[in-house]
């Protein structure tokens, strides 16, 4: 199977509203930012890789590990971040040095789609406030330009 952004593009609109959940991952039920990009795949990809562990709130700052970048790695195609495009997943750093704690799909040239604490998921403006925290930028597998 694969992907287009248009159609990684479209699923993530359908989770709009979707109230947050700490580690959901399930349309208009609740999802997290990564139970996001978990969604989007399964939709659009099939099923998902891997099945994170649980994890708690602050598992970036108590582990120290840099697991989500490490999953995306595995799991993703690294791109350099100024070529991320509609489509694309970005990895944001919370903190100076910290581990990547946070993800996101971009929906256009200065737009995210994500679910943080406290909102549903949203699309926002990529402000600089979030983008001087992106960490890396990733593209799903097998995507294609078209569409």
């Amino acid at each position: 199977m694969s992907a287009t952004r248009e159609a990684i593009l479209t699923e993530a609109r359908r989770w709009i509203g979707t109230p947050y959940r700490h580690q959901g991952s399930l349309i208009d039920v609740g999802a997290d930012c990564l139970g996001l990009v978990r969604g989007v795949w399964r939709a659009v990809l099939g099923p998902e890789p891997e099945t994170p562990p649980p994890y708690t709130p602050d598992w970036a700052e108590s582990r120290g590990a840099d697991d989500l970048m490490d999953a995306a790695r595995r799991w993703l195609i690294e791109i350099p971040v100024g070529e991320a495009g509609v489509g694309d997943v970005l990895l944001f750093r919370m903190g100076l040095g910290a581990p990547a704690k946070h993800v996101a799909i971009v929906s256009g040239e200065d737009a995210i789609i994500h679910a943080y604490w406290g909102r549903s998921v949203c699309e926002t403006r990529l402000v600089p406030w979030w983008r001087r925290r992106i960490a890396a930028a990733f593209s799903f597998p097998e995507l294609r330009a078209d569409g």
